[in-house]
C-alpha cells in the first residue's frame, strides 16, 4: 500500500510539472512554434516576476537607479503596461538575459530588485525554520526535563542527518581538534543546499526557481568557503603554498610549484562553484526538455506525440526520481569539500 501511495504522489507531482509547461507550449504554438530553447531558459534564468500559469504571474518589486542620480522602486507589472515596454525610462532587455537596462545607455544601472531567485531563497529560509526552530525547541525542552529519550519521527531523522553530516564529514575531514569552529557554517550550508534543491524540484509556486542552478548563488556559496580557509588557514599552509616542500629546483629559481599551489587556491572553490552549478542546472534542464518533447511530437503526428508521451512520462519519473537523490549528493559533495579544503588549511591536525 506504501508503494501505491509513493506511485501516486510521483505521478501527481509529474502532472504539476506538465499543466505550466504546457502552458507556456500552448502560448508558443499560437504564435505557430514552441521554442524549446525560450521555455527551458525563461524556467531557469531569474526574472523580475514569477510566471504561474499561461498569462498568469506575480510581479516583484524592481529597485534600481537611475544613471544620473535617483533611485525608482516599482512593481515589474509596469513594464506591461506600455506599449514598448519601458517605465521612467527602464526597459527590460530581452537580448542580455532579461535584465534592466535605461534607455540612452549600454551599461546596466545599480539594480537591487527583489527577483524571483530572491523570493525562493527567502521561502527556503523560512522552510529551514520551520524545520529547525520546532526541533530546537524540543531539545531545550527535552535538557530542562532531563529527558535522555531519543526523538522519534520527522525530529529523529533530522537528527540523523545532522549527525551524520556532521560526524561522518565534518569532523572526518577537517580533523577533531579544529572542526568546532566550522561546524555551524558546513551544517548550515548542507541544509541550505539540501532543501534549496528539494523546493527547486517543484514546478510550481512557492518552487520551481532553479536557485543553485544560478552561477551567481553558487559563486557565493563557493566564496564563503574560500573565506574560511585563505583566512583562517594556520602557518604551515601558507609554508606548503609559498615554500612547499619539494626539490628546490622546483621552487628556485623557477617558482614553479608555489605557482602551481597559488593557483590551486582559486581552482578549488571554482570546482565547487561549477560543479554545483553544473549539476542542477543539467539536471533541471533534462526534465523541461523531455516534457517539452511531448508537445513538439504532438504537433508532428497523432502517433508520434502518443508514443513519445509514454516514453517521456517513464524518463521523467526516472529523472525525477534521479533528480531527489542529485539534490542530497550535491548538498553532501559541497559540503565534503568544502570540509576537505578546510581541513588541508590546517595541516597540523595530520600529525
Amino acid at each position: 500500500m506504501q508503494i501505491i501511495k509513493y506511485i501516486r504522489l510521483g505521478l501527481f507531482l509529474l502532472l504539476m510539472l506538465l499543466v505550466p509547461v504546457a502552458a507556456m507550449a500552448n502560448e508558443d504554438e499560437a504564435g505557430g512554434e514552441i521554442n524549446v530553447q525560450e521555455i527551458i531558459f525563461d524556467h531557469m534564468s531569474d526574472a523580475y516576476e514569477w510566471h504561474l500559469w499561461g498569462h498568469t504571474h506575480i510581479s516583484l518589486p524592481v529597485i534600481v537607479k537611475h544613471h544620473e542620480g535617483g533611485w525608482e522602486i516599482f512593481s515589474s507589472a509596469r513594464f506591461h503596461e506600455s506599449a514598448d515596454g519601458t517605465y521612467k525610462g527602464f526597459y527590460i532587455d530581452k537580448g542580455r538575459k532579461g535584465k534592466v537596462y535605461e534607455q540612452g545607455y549600454e551599461d546596466r544601472p545599480w539594480d537591487v530588485s527583489i527577483t524571483k531567485d530572491v523570493v525562493q531563497i527567502w521561502i527556503n529560509i523560512f522552510v529551514l525554520l520551520l524545520i529547525f526552530i520546532p526541533c530546537a525547541r524540543w531539545y531545550k525542552k527535552r535538557l530542562a526535563e532531563g529527558d535522555h529519550a531519543a526523538p522519534k519521527g520527522f525530529k529523529g531523522a533530522v537528527e540523523m542527518l545532522t549527525m551524520y553530516i556532521h560526524d561522518d564529514v565534518i569532523k572526518a575531514c577537517i580533523g577533531e581538534k579544529h572542526y568546532r569552529p566550522y561546524a555551524p557554517y558546513l551544517l548550515t550550508v548542507f541544509f541550505f543546499i539540501f532543501v534549496t534543491n528539494l523546493v527547486g524540484l517543484l514546478p510550481i509556486f512557492p518552487g520551481g526557481s532553479n536557485v543553485t542552478g544560478n552561477l551567481s548563488i553558487t559563486m557565493l556559496l563557493a566564496v564563503g568557503t574560500f573565506l574560511l580557509v585563505n583566512i583562517f588557514g594556520n602557518k604551515e599552509y601558507w609554508k606548503e603554498i609559498l615554500w612547499p616542500d619539494v626539490p628546490m629546483m622546483m621552487k628556485c629559481p623557477v617558482p614553479l610549484m608555489p605557482v602551481v599551489e597559488l593557483i590551486g587556491i582559486f581552482t578549488k572553490p571554482f570546482a565547487l562553484m561549477m560543479r554545483l552549478f553544473a549539476n542542477m542546472f543539467g539536471g533541471h534542464t533534462v526534465i523541461l526538455s523531455l516534457t517539452c518533447l511531448i508537445f513538439i511530437t504532438w504537433k508532428v503526428s497523432t502517433g508520434m506525440g502518443a508514443s513519445m508521451t509514454v516514453v517521456s512520462f517513464l524518463m521523467l519519473i526516472f529523472m525525477n526520481c534521479l533528480e531527489l537523490l542529485v539534490a542530497f549528493l550535491q548538498a553532501y559533495v559541497f559540503t565534503m569539500l568544502s570540509s576537505v579544503y578546510i581541513g588541508l588549511a590546517h595541516p597540523g591536525h595530520h600529525k
